[in-house]
């Protein structure tokens, strides 16, 4: 009997990060909906007469921590976690979950996400309803770093991955423009012709949701030294463009779409 060999798989899957806040019961769920699922395919890799080639596995830059205040460290792959911190925690654990597959010889790629801006899911259709009734707004001081990735990217960049042999360990997958969250937040009201003329101190979001604030209000400055190296290019290398991308083809990455089945499942590839 043929079998059918798995070549390649790609992993994304993940409860909302944003959203409720991080009580000990939404931490269990956010640590479960990735850690079990990852754990679940190691353990289909074992069972595999012959595993896959490579992993492609999402993590975040929220590995790295944050960098509270106007702190512009750049962050490369290279850089440190930051145990205490959630999300570092969260992005440690589901990497060493991963990593139990090199002892299987399988290729692990950790990516390392940004903001994914697309139109069919994730924070870009609240953010852009918000910019496009005027509403949008600079969080905190407006310095905080803002890594982002154009949805076009994040999928291109997934297939570098599973494509380039060379590539293993993390990846941060985010664009070579890491704008300050004031850029950000401006750029995303021009793109529909608004202002963002809103100020949102830092007090309120951190009294109501408490560390998940940190994800708005403290940034990373994050490079991705290792995608630059290995000559990926960006269809939407900055900012502006890629807003403008979006605002321009409302018709694109609507939910079903090829491009957002493969940013929110766990796909496997077989050939």
């Amino acid at each position: 009997m043929q079998r059918t060999r798995i070549d390649a798989i790609v992993n994304l899957a993940g409860a909302r990060v944003l959203g409720m806040p991080w009580t000990a019961r939404r931490r269990r769920e956010l640590l479960a909906s990735r850690v079990d699922v990852t754990s679940a395919l190691v353990g289909l890799m074992r069972r595999l007469q012959q595993p896959p080639r490579v992993l492609v596995s999402a993590s975040a830059v929220g590995y790295y921590g944050t960098s509270p205040g106007d702190a512009i460290e750049l962050l490369d792959e290279n850089s440190p976690a930051r145990p205490g911190e959630f999300q570092s925690d969260l992005c440690a654990a589901i990497e060493h979950e991963a990593r139990r597959a090199e002892a299987l010889k399988v290729r692990v790629v950790r990516m390392r996400f940004g903001v994914v801006l697309g139109r069919g899911d994730g924070a870009y259709p609240m953010l852009a309803l918000s910019a496009r009734m005027g509403f949008g707004a600079v969080l905190g001081s407006g310095h905080q770093p803002a890594p982002w990735i154009h949805l076009d990217d994040a999928v291109g960049m997934i297939r570098f991955a599973m494509d380039d042999d060379s590539l293993s360990g993390p990846l941060n997958a985010v664009a070579p423009d890491t704008p300050p969250q004031a850029r950000f937040a401006r750029s995303l009201a021009a793109s529909f012709g608004r202002r963002a003329w809103l100020r949102m101190p830092a007090a309120p979001p951190r009294a109501l949701v408490g560390e998940m604030a940190t994800i708005l209000l403290d940034g990373q400055n994050v490079v991705p030294r290792a995608a630059l190296a290995a000559g990926y290019a960006w269809r939407h290398p900055v900012l502006e463009d890629a807003f403008s991308n979006l605002a321009r083809n409302p018709a694109r990455n609507q939910p079903g779409s090829a491009t957002t089945t493969a940013a929110s499942s766990t796909t496997a590839v077989t050939r």
